[in-house]
């Protein structure tokens, strides 16, 4: 979403209520801030969503308010975290991740909605195309999900001998069993057998590593997904713990210590 349409939205938003309920509102407009993690996790996110916003010529707690929801890892809280923003109501939402925007649209089809998520938004039915979103809903997205065969490529030219690798998905996206049978049949075209293991709380980070440790995969391969997003330096302390290449589609997870990564800059997407 470029950001002469954002300050055409956010403007809109805040002066398009009838006078009646006008009076009713806060002195500034208000933004609800959804987010699958935590707020110590969306640090970097949060500081490109504050330089965006003051760009647009926007401070926080000046010329607009931010209502911040955090699921904190529990996906199961964000249906009660997005209906509460819509009660509030507040001018717009920031959905951060492909569970929340889902969430958030089904919370609200009048309330304007901005998305970022590397899932396609056609495909998952949150907007009617790319060039048109249509409704109440616009975003950004990197398709960071399409990489999950150059993750493999990668780890499989650091590691030319391997017959197994890991791949860890969060079982909760919508697109999981997608995401696995995939590059499932990607491996098995390179001679690789891939084993799939699931985690969607920090709680299941710890039963994933003891399993990896028990199938002595040579490496592992973490998928795509807001919550391994949020997670990303202690998957890196994790994998270093146990000695184990990894490769993970956010920066963070490499400059925690993690052995690499790739995909698109967050802070640039959440900043567009």
């Amino acid at each position: 979403m470029k950001r002469r349409e954002f300050i055409t939205l956010l403007g809109g938003a805040a002066v398009a209520w009838p006078l009646a309920a006008r009076g009713q509102q806060p002195a500034v407009p208000v933004i609800g801030y959804l987010s699958t993690g935590w707020q110590a996790s969306d640090a970097f996110r949060l500081a490109a969503f504050r330089q965006g916003l003051h760009e647009a010529g926007y401070t926080e707690g000046r010329d607009v308010a931010i209502e911040y929801h955090w699921a904190e890892g529990q996906l199961n809280r964000l249906p009660a975290l997005a209906a509460d923003l819509a009660r509030r109501p507040v001018s717009m939402i920031a959905a951060a991740g492909v569970s929340a925007a889902l969430e958030a649209k089904a919370a609200s089809s009048t309330i304007p909605i901005v998305f970022v998520t590397g899932v396609d938004p056609v495909a998952l039915g949150l907007v009617a195309s790319l060039n048109r979103p249509g409704g109440n809903f616009t975003g950004v997205t990197d398709l960071t999900t399409e990489l999950g065969p150059k993750h493999l490529e990668l780890l499989q030219e650091l590691l030319p001998t391997a017959t197994t690798i890991a791949l860890l998905v969060n079982p909760s996206r919508p697109d999981a069993a997608t995401i696995s049978r995939d590059l499932q049949a990607l491996g098995s075209s390179r001679g690789i057998q891939v084993h799939v293991l699931h985690a969607s709380t920090s709680r299941d980070l710890d039963t994933v590593f003891a399993k990896l440790f028990q199938l002595q995969v040579p490496g592992l391969v973490i998928g795509a997904d807001a919550f391994f997003n949020s997670q990303s330096e202690q998957l890196a302390v994790l994998t270093v713990r146990q000695g184990l290449p990894a490769i993970h589609v956010v920066r963070q997870f490499a400059t925690a210590g993690g052995l690499m990564s790739y995909g698109g800059g967050l802070t640039a997407l959440t900043l567009a």
